[in-house]
């Protein structure tokens, strides 16, 4: 087998692997929000309990999505791996912020993960043919842009406001 070919069989992946990545990626995010909750100052505590309850939906939606019997055919379907899916992937991964994290490290963390989400689900929207889980990762394309200006909102005022 060529290189060429070899790296082919590598940009490509399936959708149901794509799905156990995505729900890996809103599972961990969902914890780890949830664990930095407590640690976090009180006027940043709103909006980690806010991103932990996105993502404990978003990973619903995957899980519920990888259930349904009537898209087995299509979770099966080969796709092109998006170009930046190693930025998705390294965000399963988590910082350690401390025991008392800094209000603009976890705005930067965050930021970081909501435009990798947005990016990745982006370019998985525009590669799926029409459907559910095309419009599942358009919707949540959407939902991590909104997410993304909403903390760049925050980060701004935080950031500016002499609050870090």
């Amino acid at each position: 087998m060529s290189e060429a070919s070899i790296e082919r069989l590598k940009s490509k992946t399936t959708l149901k692997e794509i799905l156990a990545v995505a729900t890996e990626f809103e599972r961990t995010a969902r914890d780890f929000y949830a664990d930095l909750a407590p640690k976090v100052r009180k006027n940043m505590r709103y909006l980690v309990q806010e991103l932990a309850e996105e993502e404990q939906r978003h990973y619903d939606l995957f899980t519920q999505m990888a259930e349904r019997d009537d898209l087995e055919q299509q979770l099966q379907a080969e796709v092109e791996r998006p170009v930046n899916d190693h930025k998705f992937s390294d965000c399963i991964h988590l910082p350690d912020l401390g025991e008392q994290p800094d209000d603009q490290a976890v705005l930067q963390y965050a930021l970081r993960r909501e435009h990798a989400a947005m990016e990745q689900y982006h370019s998985l929207a525009q590669s799926t043919a029409p459907g559910p889980i095309h419009d599942l990762f358009l919707y949540l394309a959407n939902e991590e842009t909104k997410h993304k200006n909403e903390l760049e909102k925050v980060y701004y005022e935080t950031v500016h406001s002499g609050g870090v």
